[in-house]
């Protein structure tokens, strides 16, 4: 079997702009705020029309178009997603029906904001027994589900898809390793608590907001800072990588400047930190394909680049993948 590759990448974000002083007025504060706080300066939110199978069906044809294949060459497609159309049927099932895939298996993973590399990990071994083509995309719509009275969440959050066709013909950008983490007596740092068989959505709930996504940011913050370099240093060393191969970091798009805190910490001498966190905020799943797609598409990219993707978010969990591109 060759090895799997990223033959073609895509993405796809909604029309609307939503400036910091919209989404920030009504949770009291002002863009100055956000941009220290996040370094996020808009992000794009979905029409009422759309929801998150639109977004990453989207985003996948995008990438079947840059790999120059069709969707009924498609072995499987899978959405990383936390914000699924419905709780069932798997948002995947009406991807593959829009795209026409009708060969494809399709399939739900949610490791939330880690969700693209879990997905990726996942379809290297679909591909490895059955063969073909895979799509694997991002995708979250998380403006649905925010209090747009919490300035903790409410201000980093867009809505957005990103996707990558892989493919074991030994074309492509090579995924050379890939680990995966999930540190479950974290779990609730990040939750919607309401809408699920423990507390399901009914009048009493929504009453208390229940139903919004909520998160103990400084928790979460510690959690990356102290978490992510260590993981990523033993994920090169046992990828057979030095610091100083890396070329590229994608990392979750969480925030601007938390994500340049960690980079430094992460003791990678030539390497670029890819941000489109600025313009897009934070979209979940989607931010690491939306970013990949924008380095691949701008040729910041080069042969023989190593690629550090790094996916970090709630679970808590942490997902990483080298590629050489």
């Amino acid at each position: 079997m060759a090895d799997i590759g990223i033959l073609g990448t895509g993405a796809y974000v909604p029309r609307r702009v939503v400036a910091n002083d919209e989404v920030g007025a009504a949770a009291g504060v002002d863009g100055a705020w956000i941009v220290r706080k996040t370094g996020i300066r808009e992000r794009r939110w979905a029409a009422p029309h759309q929801a998150t199978s639109d977004l990453a069906t989207a985003a996948g044809r995008a990438a079947l178009a840059s790999a120059g294949i069709t969707a009924e060459q498609l072995t499987a497609i899978v959405v990383a997603t936390s914000t699924p159309d419905r709780p069932q049927p798997p948002t995947a099932a009406y991807v593959q029906h829009n795209l026409g895939a009708v060969a494809a298996a399709a399939f739900d993973v949610n490791a939330v904001c880690s969700g693209e590399v879990f997905a990726l990990s996942a379809v290297e071994g679909v591909l490895s027994r059955r063969g073909g083509h895979a799509l694997v995309i991002g995708a979250d719509l998380y403006s649905r589900i925010l209090n747009p009275l919490d300035r903790r969440t409410v201000v980093l959050f867009g809505d957005g898809a990103g996707a990558m066709v892989l493919g074991c013909d030994g074309r492509g950008a090579r995924v050379r390793h890939t680990a995966l983490h999930t540190f479950g007596d974290l779990a609730d740092l990040i939750r919607v608590p309401a809408g699920g068989s423990r507390l399901p959505a009914d009048r009493t709930a929504l009453d208390a907001g229940l139903q919004y996504f909520a998160m103990d940011g400084r928790e979460v913050r510690r959690f990356v800072e102290e978490r992510l370099p260590p993981l990523a240093k033993q994920f090169l060393h046992d990828a057979g990588a030095a610091p100083a191969d890396i070329r590229h970091v994608v990392p979750h798009q969480a925030n601007g400047v938390l994500l340049r805190t960690v980079f430094t910490e992460l003791g990678l001498p030539d390497a670029s930190l890819h941000l489109t966190v600025t313009r897009y905020g934070n979209t979940g799943a989607a931010s690491i394909p939306i970013t990949l797609d924008a380095a691949s598409r701008t040729g910041a990219l080069r042969p023989g680049d190593l690629v550090l993707l790094a996916g970090f978010g709630g679970g808590m969990a942490a997902g990483l993948a080298l590629v050489e591109w």
